[in-house]
Order: structure tokens, then C-alpha cells, then sequence
């Protein structure tokens, strides 16, 4: 990780009122992150708390034989082990940046008193608990429910929903491990998605997608999901967002369903 200056441009912290962000800015440290980098590891004790400005972090479930699965994304939405407010305490999961990103660092110590002085504060943290628990409801239903090339196109929206352009900086051993599987099951889903064409190409580490065509190949968890979350953020978090925002809000607020009619910004930890 790499320290680095730059504004402020989480959405949580955005939503905060001056006063309340002033008992957390003089705390921050400023970081930089690059995919793979591990930035909590499971049994680790939840500190420091991050606040994503960029990029995408995944929630990884160890399991006793090896695997690993994806129960989590999150991006500028959220705030990784902002959960640390109950108390000291170990993270049940692996958080791994899937995508290079930037962050606001603050001790956990330092976010307990903030949290405790201010109100706002609580309020996006309980925003943002509720946003969490329903990814995780999502993601378990359609574990359960729904084939691998729907899910799949669900986990490649959620990181586009997180990165500026149609290529994703992704490779099929990151895409393998988000969904639980081996990676020959991704390269044959892979290719069921180009038949498709809403995967124009894939090689050397990236991921080029067609959205339109991929959200018709995606499971109806994405659009379930993000419906609700968006709605959940647009009505919470009233604050003006930063123009420096590579997550887009679903179309949902204003066609009711499909993202590929709007793309202004939005997203949601653990």
C-alpha cells in the first residue's frame, strides 16, 4: 500500500454534515491499494477502519478445505470494518482488493469516539450495516438458486459498477475464487458469455464487457439487489456527492429497472 494526498471522495463521508467529518479528517491517513493486496486477513483484529475513495474490495469466506468464496463487494459506498464500532473485535473474513484502489484510514479506537460524539455518524454506519446484510441475503440466495454464468455476470456488474470503463482489470483466478469454483468452470462460463456477446474479449488479465448484453445474461439478484440498495443511499444520504465518483446508481430511480438506460453514481462492507 502507498500513502497518498487527494480529497475525500467516500460516499459515506460525503453524506457526513462539516462538522461531523471534522472529528474524523485530522485522524486520516491516506492510502493507496493494488489488486490482490490483503487488507484484512480472517482472525485479525477489525482496525484500522477504511473508507474506500475508489476501487473494489471483495469479502472472502475461508473455508476448511482451502476454498474460498465471495459473500461481499465493496467499494467508495462503504467502509471496511466500520463494524469495529461495537467493540474490539476479529474479522471473520478475508478482505482482498480485487481492484486498485484509494482509502481514508482512521484507527478504530479514534472512530469509536467519533461515533460515540456524533450522531451522523452512527446514522451512515447503520445505513451502511443494513446495506451489507442485504448484499449477504443476495449473494446466499443466489449461491444457492442460480447457475454459474448468472452469477458470474452479477459479480463482473458489481466490479464495473466499480471501475470508469468496459474493460475490467480482472483475471479468471480472481473471478474463480468470487464465485467459489474452479478455474476451468470460469474459462467454460467464459465462453458461454462470448457466444453470447456480452464479453467482447478476455485475455491478459482483463475483462472487456457489453453491460446491456450482460445485464440480460445476469441472474435477477443484481437488479433485485441494487434496486433496493440504491434506493436505500438515495434516500438516507441527502449530502451532494463528489464529482470524482467511479460507481454509477442504478437507473432504477428513474426507469425502475434497467441500469444500461442511466449511468449517474452510486453502490454499499462489513
Amino acid at each position: 500500500m502507498t500513502l497518498y494526498r487527494t480529497g475525500i471522495g467516500n460516499r459515506l463521508l460525503a453524506a457526513l454534515p462539516p462538522a461531523d467529518l471534522g472529528l474524523l479528517t485530522p485522524h486520516f491517513q491516506k492510502i493507496s491499494f493494488e489488486p490482490d493486496a490483503v487488507l484484512v486477513r480472517s482472525g485479525d483484529e477489525m482496525d484500522p477502519v477504511y473508507f474506500p475513495d475508489s476501487g473494489a474490495i471483495a469479502f472472502m469466506l475461508d473455508m476448511p478445505d482451502g476454498q474460498t468464496v465471495a459473500t461481499t463487494l465493496m467499494g467508495r459506498e462503504g467502509a471496511l470494518a466500520s463494524f469495529s464500532v461495537l467493540g474490539p473485535s476479529l474479522s471473520s473474513v478475508t478482505a482482498i482488493a480485487r481492484m486498485a484502489g484509494t482509502a481514508s484510514l482512521i484507527s478504530a479506537a479514534k472512530f469509536r469516539d467519533a461515533y460515540a460524539q456524533s450522531a451522523a455518524i452512527r446514522n451512515v454506519v447503520q445505513l451502511h450495516a443494513r446495506a451489507v446484510l442485504l448484499q449477504l441475503q443476495h449473494v446466499a440466495a443466489c449461491n444457492a438458486l442460480h447457475r454459474v454464468d448468472g452469477r458470474l455476470a452479477r459479480w463482473l456488474l458489481q466490479l464495473h459498477d466499480r471501475v470508469p470503463d468496459d474493460l475490467l482489470p480482472v483475471t479468471q483466478e480472481a473471478l474463480a475464487q468470487l464465485l467459489g469454483v474452479r478455474r476451468t468452470t470460469v474459462t467454460l462460463t467464459m465462453s458461454k458469455l462470448r457466444e453470447a456477446g456480452a464479453v467482447p474479449s478476455d485475455r491478459r488479465g482483463f475483462v472487456e464487457i457489453d453491460r446491456a448484453r450482460l445485464e440480460r445474461v445476469a441472474c435477477d439478484c443484481y437488479a433485485l439487489m441494487q434496486r433496493k440498495i440504491d434506493r436505500m443511499y438515495c434516500q438516507e444520504l441527502s449530502a451532494p456527492q463528489p464529482t470524482r465518483a467511479p460507481i454509477r446508481e442504478s437507473a432504477i430511480v428513474s426507469s425502475g429497472g434497467a441500469r444500461s438506460e442511466s449511468r449517474a453514481v452510486s453502490g454499499a462492507e462489513k
